[in-house]
C-alpha cells in the first residue's frame, strides 16, 4: 500500500479513503497547496468571469453577460483558464483595451460568493488543529492572487491557525528552499512533516525535499 522512493512515501490513490486517525502520529505538521487542494479553483476563477462579464456588458452593452458566462465555462471546461482572454476576444470582437481590467480582477475581485473548502479538507485541517499540529499553507501562484483567494474562503476559524507561505518569494516549488525555510523557523525535521497535494508538482516537492506525500484526493 506504501511505495518508498528517495526516502518519500505516498499512499496509492485506488485503495482506501483516509481520516486524520489513519495518519502517523509522530507527523507534526501539514503542509497544504491552495488551488484544487483546499477548495476546486473553478469556483474562484468562475466568479472571476461572471464579474467581468458584467462588466463588459454595463460598459459597451453587447455581449450579454449571459452570452459571455456561457462561453467562459464551457471554455474553461475544455481549455482551461490559460489564454481565456484571448479566445473569448475573438468570439466576441472584444476591445484590447479590456485585457488590463480582465487581468486585473484575479487579485482583485470581490466575489459574489464565498469560497468553500472542500468538506474533507475541512474535516482533516479541523482534526489537525484539535490535535495541536502545524497548519501550512505554501502556494506557487503570484501572492497578491493567492491573497485575494486566502481573503475570501470561509475558513471556519481555522485561519486563525494557518501560517501561509508564497514559494515565488524564494523559489518556486519543487524546489525545496520554502520548505528548508519552514523547517528552520518551526525547528521541525523532515520526518516530522507532511506534503498534501494534487499535482505532479507537489509530489515533486515532497521527493525534492525528503518528505512525506499524500495526494488530497484519499480526503475527498
Amino acid at each position: 500500500m506504501i511505495e518508498k522512493k528517495k526516502n518519500f512515501k505516498f499512499i496509492s490513490l485506488n485503495l482506501f479513503m483516509l481520516k486524520y486517525q489513519d495518519l502517523d502520529s509522530r507527523i507534526k505538521a501539514y503542509v497544504f497547496e491552495l488551488d484544487n487542494v483546499i477548495y476546486p479553483e473553478r469556483d474562484y476563477l468562475l466568479q472571476v468571469y461572471y464579474l467581468f462579464s458584467n462588466f463588459i456588458e454595463f460598459s459597451e452593452g453587447y455581449p450579454s453577460a449571459k452570452d459571455l458566462i456561457i462561453f467562459f465555462k464551457t471554455t474553461y471546461e475544455h481549455h482551461g483558464d490559460e489564454r481565456i482572454f484571448e479566445r473569448t476576444k475573438e468570439a466576441f470582437g472584444l476591445d484590447e483595451k479590456y485585457r488590463a481590467n480582465f487581468e486585473k480582477l484575479y487579485s482583485t475581485a470581490r466575489l459574489p460568493l464565498k469560497l468553500l473548502l472542500f468538506s474533507g479538507v475541512l474535516e482533516l485541517m479541523q482534526n489537525i488543529v484539535v490535535d495541536r499540529k502545524l497548519l501550512f499553507l505554501v502556494t506557487n501562484g503570484k501572492p497578491e492572487v493567492q491573497i485575494n483567494k486566502i481573503k475570501q474562503i470561509e475558513w471556519n476559524g481555522l485561519e486563525n491557525y494557518l501560517k501561509v507561505y508564497y514559494a515565488s518569494e524564494m523559489n518556486l516549488k519543487p524546489n525545496p528552499d520554502v520548505l528548508t525555510y519552514i523547517m528552520k523557523e518551526h525547528h521541525l525535521c523532515r520526518n516530522e512533516l507532511m506534503i498534501i497535494g494534487s499535482s505532479d508538482t507537489d509530489m515533486e516537492f515532497a521527493i525534492s525535499s525528503g518528505v512525506d506525500y499524500l495526494t488530497v484526493d484519499k480526503f475527498l
